[in-house]
């Protein structure tokens, strides 16, 4: 199988780069300043993994990309799904083409599934410290890099080709696994993901901060509780150990690493923070969920932009 990724940063150009390193058929969309560089010099890759790397992948624009693909990662932040996002989908498509969305924010299969009907859309998430630390240069730090992914309920799509993903994915390096609720999944990682860069743009610390015990990592716990909370609301068949987890996951990333919302609040530039904060703040109040935690630390990032509104 060929492999499209289209958002080449921390996180799409960490499995463009892996696969590539494992011999498979892959390429990329990217903009910029990065995508000058992967054309000029190559993707560069920091692996904590996979050590250093320069790798000569295809890359273009998503207006220039003309192939097919039968595999299309979507690893846009979650502000950027739109028309162009769509187009590039139908273009690159042809029939028994499957498209995963890797994104940190709630319910995006869905969403791309309205946009491009005809295409085989399944969902996703990854686990994975993966930023861009140059142009043209990934990291990817720690020793997690797992993605999971699946098919919502009356998606249609033949357990040999998810197989052949998995494959393809462990082949390079990358743990993956087929979801037997993508829903439950997805919220999981929203929970965790959610809890972990609210918390850490909250109060500007990287995450061996939220490892060690304190009010920092109480904050942490508690937005997780609260998320639980809004999932079991949802109907969503969320874990009852899933605070526990988001504990488990965080203690295993790299101390010194931040989450991208972190990154991007920081250097002033867009950020997830309308689909891993406020949008949470949305659900929990349409379905009646109180969230004192989350309401409390939403205060600070309210003062930052009025644009934001709950």
């Amino acid at each position: 199988m060929n492999y499209l990724i289209a958002g080449t940063g921390g996180v799409g150009g960490s499995i463009a780069a892996f696969l590539a390193l494992a011999g498979k058929d892959v390429s990329c969309i990217a903009r910029g300043e990065h995508l000058a560089a992967i054309q000029r010099d190559g993707l560069r890759l920091h692996s904590d993994l996979k050590g250093e790397h320069t790798l000569r992948i295809p890359a273009c624009t998503a207006e220039a990309y003309t192939g097919k693909a039968d595999v299309i990662f979507v690893c846009v932040k979650g502000y950027s799904i739109d028309a162009s996002i769509a187009g590039l989908i139908q273009r690159a498509a042809r029939p028994g083409t499957v498209v995963i969305p890797i994104l940190n924010v709630y319910g995006t299969g869905p969403r791309i599934q309205r946009l491009v009907p005809g295409v085989t859309v399944l969902d996703g998430c990854i686990y994975i410290v993966g930023f861009v630390s140059g142009k043209g240069e990934v990291t990817q730090m720690g020793r997690i890099f797992r993605l999971v992914y699946g098919a919502h309920r009356g998606t249609e799509i033949s357990r040999q080709t998810l197989q052949a993903v998995r494959d393809d994915l462990e082949e390079s390096g990358i743990k993956a696994e087929i979801s037997d609720d993508i829903d439950r999944d997805t919220f999981v990682k929203w929970s965790f993901i959610s809890a972990m860069a609210v918390t850490g743009a909250y109060y500007d610390v990287p995450m061996g901060e939220v490892q060690q015990p304190g009010p920092v990592r109480d904050t942490f716990t508690a937005l997780s509780r609260e998320s639980a909370e809004l999932g079991r609301r949802m109907g969503i068949a969320v874990p009852d150990d899933l605070v526990d987890y988001n504990l488990r996951v965080m203690d295993k990333l790299d101390p010194h690493s931040t989450a991208s919302m972190q990154k991007d609040l920081a250097r002033g530039h867009e950020s997830e923070v309308q689909g891993l904060l406020f949008d949470l703040i949305d659900a929990a109040e349409a379905h009646g969920v109180d969230i004192p935690t989350y309401h409390r630390v939403a205060q600070k990032f309210r003062q930052r932009n009025s644009t934001f509104s709950v």
